[in-house]
């Protein structure tokens, strides 16, 4: 039984082992929602993110407009 449990606790750590090298190695370049390629710097993703966050809140407002009607 003590031979069982240290082979089942050797497998779970290859297990471990595995995926955690798979996380460390993935060099994938990450593509944005519009299939474009990420921003290079810092930078150019704060512009990103800073013009998508706008674009939403914009798509917000226009929808909060359309629901009320003005009370003239």
């Amino acid at each position: 039984m003590r031979g069982l449990g240290l082979i089942g606790l050797v497998i779970a750590l290859a297990i471990v082992a595995l995926v955690a090298k798979k996380q460390f190695t993935g060099t994938a370049v990450p593509v944005s929602a519009d299939g474009s390629t990420a921003p290079a710097t810092v930078r150019d993703q704060a512009r990103q993110v800073q013009d998508q966050y706008k674009q939403a809140l914009d798509a917000a407002m226009q929808q909060s407009q359309r629901k009320m009607p003005d009370d003239e």
